[in-house]
């Protein structure tokens, strides 16, 4: 099997070491991941310049190749120019923090797993909750006894899985399939002062708690202490919506 590995905390990130230790168990790997840490950057994408790619070596032998772009741009890489041949196979993390509920949509760590969807090749994105000190390799085996089960009881190519570890001090108390929690309970930004007396402003974290706990989602299981396995998908029409209006006629002259 041919596997692409990204990841948006950067090509030296421990959680991505420890995943490719793993996945090798799975067939090759191609390693291609941000040159410098892109948390938060979404589904961002390089076109108005160059992209610059150094290759990495570990101990004399070739690792894989640092882009100096975003999660994307490296599966687009990946795919297009790196892998001997089309991966059947896309696995982006270990992420440094869960990905849960809506911070989906900010996160590089899904947007690389988004990207390979979109090449309809099956994509996997892993994060760790980190109220503990992180246990990347136990992660690691975790993830890729569930990535096989997946492959087994799912063969259908192109499909998008997220999914999501409670911190590694916890005892794990099983797995759960959960949709995408969407509701917060609160937003918060902090306010400083710079020396000047000029304001400034920090985005604050987003623990679990800041989002509420409604049945069947990965907000709930990650509280109680599952992994989450949310099957996610790119398409954003709103069918239900959409579906009455494709009987009407509007004009807008």
């Amino acid at each position: 099997m041919e596997i692409l590995l990204a990841n948006d905390d950067g090509i030296h990130a421990p959680g991505l070491r420890a995943l490719h230790a793993e996945l090798k168990q799975l067939g090759n790997v191609v390693v291609v991941a941000p040159a410098i840490e892109q948390s938060g950057v979404g589904h961002t994408v390089t076109y108005r310049s160059p992209l610059q790619v150094e290759e990495i070596f570990d101990h004399g032998q070739h690792f894989g190749w640092a882009v100096h772009g975003s999660p994307a741009d490296c599966v687009k890489l990946g795919i297009l120019e790196f892998s001997p041949k089309k991966p059947q196979l896309v696995v982006s993390g270990i992420n440094s923090g869960a990905n849960y509920g809506i911070n989906v949509l900010y996160s590089g760590t899904v947007a690389a797993a988004i990207e390979g969807a979109f090449f309809g090749v099956t994509s996997v994105a892993i994060s760790l909750n980190l109220d503990s000190p992180p246990d990347y390799e136990r992660t690691a085996r975790r993830s890729v006894r569930l990535i096989r089960d997946l492959l087994a009881r799912f063969p259908a190519e192109g499909l998008l899985w997220s999914i999501n570890f409670p911190p590694s001090d916890v005892e794990l108390k099983g797995v759960r399939f959960t949709s995408m929690g969407i509701k917060r309970r609160k937003e918060v930004i902090e306010r400083r002062i710079d020396p000047r007396g000029k304001p400034y402003f920090w985005s604050g974290t987003d623990p679990l708690e800041n989002h509420i706990l409604d049945a069947g989602t990965d907000i709930e299981a990650l509280s109680r202490n599952y992994a989450s396995i949310t099957p996610l998908m790119f398409d954003l029409t709103d069918t239900p919506r959409l579906q009455p209006m494709l009987q009407e006629e509007w004009t807008c002259d």
